[in-house]
This record gives structure tokens, C-alpha cells and sequence, in this order.
């Protein structure tokens, strides 16, 4: 599925005329490319609308390559299946491979789009423009979609913070919050996401969530780390979360049925 799927990659992001999205994110450093389709084939028949792939400081070049062809294959081939079966929708399986991208070293030319972020509380250069300013070029040249995101870490943080040399978010910096938002917007960004940090042991505060929504009705909110269930997702929501991000809640998974399952509860109870 290459761009013509959704020639408006953005327009399909923005699209609320679902209710709030989940995104599955799949790491390349913790499962092979056939494990990651099983995973992503799983999550997009339980709803997810958005398939993030990266994320971790150990994909590189190959691993997120190999791993993003082999679920646009896995979805190309879903797609035409259903095609083939009146009872099902092909569009269904049309859901775009976006990089979540841990730097200028992991980078494919078979996303439909790449999160271009700039991580807004970092102290280091590197994060703020540096790995852009590298990898700004192959995508150009690639032709895959950037879309332009702040990317805010919270506390706890876990890894991304610590290598991110982010100054954390605390829980009771709604201002802060506020801040970043209106910060975000006025650079352009088309997305805000807030970050609690993989496998995070508490998710972002509802009222930084409530926060940012507030400040900023125009960008795209996404919300993930420490997301293990539907009442936390549900609970963002309500306080103005456009997606759900959940990376490690799918690693637990091998069995695709049970993956499948899981998520289809963690969305229904999302738009509950």
C-alpha cells in the first residue's frame, strides 16, 4: 500500500469522523518482520487505524526496512483477500505504515509517512533539529510523507527521556503543558504527541492531557506510554486524546488471536 491508498496522509490523521484512533507501534528490535506483521495484521482486524513502526535505540536501517515491508506486504495481501469476499471491505486493511523513528539511522522508503518530530523539552541539539536536518534529505528523496509533530516527554520517561536528555514533564505542569501546545502550534506542527515513555509504569496525567487539549483545538493529540487497558485509553480520551499510542502491551503476545482480542477490548472499551 504506497501513498495512493491515502494520497492526503494527513487529511487520513486528522480524520475524527471514527472517534479517537488506537496506533499499534512496533518495535524492529523486539520481533522479526514476520512476527511484526502477524502483530499488525492482528491490531489493524481489531481496529487500530494507524500502524507506527520504530521507536526503540536499536532499529537501524535494516530492521525498520525489512519490518515495514514485510506488514505493508502482509496488508497489501489482506486487502486483496478481501477484495476477493463479499463480506468484507478492502478499505478496512488501507491503514497507513507511518516510521515513529528513533533518529536518522532508521529510515525506509516503504512508509507511507514518518513522524517528524522535534522532541520540544530536550536539552541536546541533536534531538531538536540535528537527526532532522540528516534525515530530512532520504526522505525527500524517498517520496514518504513527513508529518510535522512536538513530541513532549513526561514522567516517568523510561528510556526515550533518558536518551532524549529531556527535561521531563512533571505531573502538575499544566502550564508547562499549555505552553508546549501553543508552542507546537505556533511552529506548524500538525501533531502533539505526549509521552509517558515506553513500558512507563503510570501513563501521562490526565490533567496535562486536558491541558494541552485546551490550549491547542487545532493540532492532533496523540497519548501513549503506560497504556495497558481500555478504561486508562478511554480516560485520555475524555481528556481530549485524538489517538492512543500501545507499543509494549503487544510484545506479550505471541499468539496473534489473543493480540487480536486484546485489542479489539482495549478499543471498544476505548469508545466506550
Amino acid at each position: 500500500m504506497r501513498p495512493s491508498s491515502h494520497p492526503d496522509l494527513l487529511s487520513y490523521v486528522r480524520d475524527g469522523s471514527q472517534g479517537a484512533g488506537h496506533v499499534i507501534l512496533i518495535d524492529p528490535d523486539d520481533q522479526s518482520p514476520d512476527e511484526a506483521a502477524k502483530r499488525a495484521v492482528a491490531a489493524v482486524s481489531a481496529g487500530s487505524r494507524i500502524v507506527f513502526v520504530g521507536g526503540s535505540s536499536g532499529t537501524n536501517g535494516n530492521n525498520v526496512h525489512a519490518t515495514v515491508e514485510a506488514v505493508q506486504e502482509a496488508l497489501e495481501l489482506c486487502s486483496w483477500n478481501a477484495s476477493q469476499d463479499a463480506g468484507m471491505s478492502e478499505d478496512d486493511w488501507k491503514v497507513p505504515v507511518i516510521l515513529f523513528p528513533a533518529g536518522a539511522h532508521a529510515l525506509s522508503s516503504a512508509a507511507d509517512g514518518i513522524t517528524f518530530m522535534m522532541l520540544m523539552n530536550s536539552r541536546e541539539r541533536q534531538f531538536l533539529v540535528g537527526e532532522q536536518v540528516r534525515g530530512a534529505p532520504h526522505i525527500k528523496e524517498a517520496g514518504v510523507t513527513p508529518l510535522s509533530m512536538g513530541y513532549v516527554i513526561c514522567a516517568p520517561g523510561g528510556k526515550v527521556g533518558e536518551v532524549g536528555r529531556a527535561d521531563l514533564l512533571q505531573a502538575d505542569d499544566d502550564e508547562l503543558a499549555a505552553a508546549y501546545a501553543v508552542c507546537a502550534e505556533a511552529y506548524g506542527f500538525s501533531l502533539l504527541y505526549l509521552e509517558a515513555g515506553s513500558g512507563a509504569d503510570t501513563p501521562v496525567p490526565i490533567n496535562l492531557i486536558r491541558a494541552a487539549r485546551a490550549a491547542s483545538e487545532k493540532m492532533t493529540l496523540i497519548v501513549g506510554g503506560g497504556i495497558r487497558d481500555g478504561k486508562t485509553a478511554r480516560a485520555a480520551v475524555a481528556a481530549g486524546a485524538d489517538y492512543i499510542v500501545t507499543g509494549n502491551l503487544t510484545e506479550q503476545f505471541d499468539d496473534a488471536e489473543n493480540l487480536r482480542a486484546t485489542l479489539s477490548a482495549l478499543i471498544s472499551e476505548m469508545h466506550s
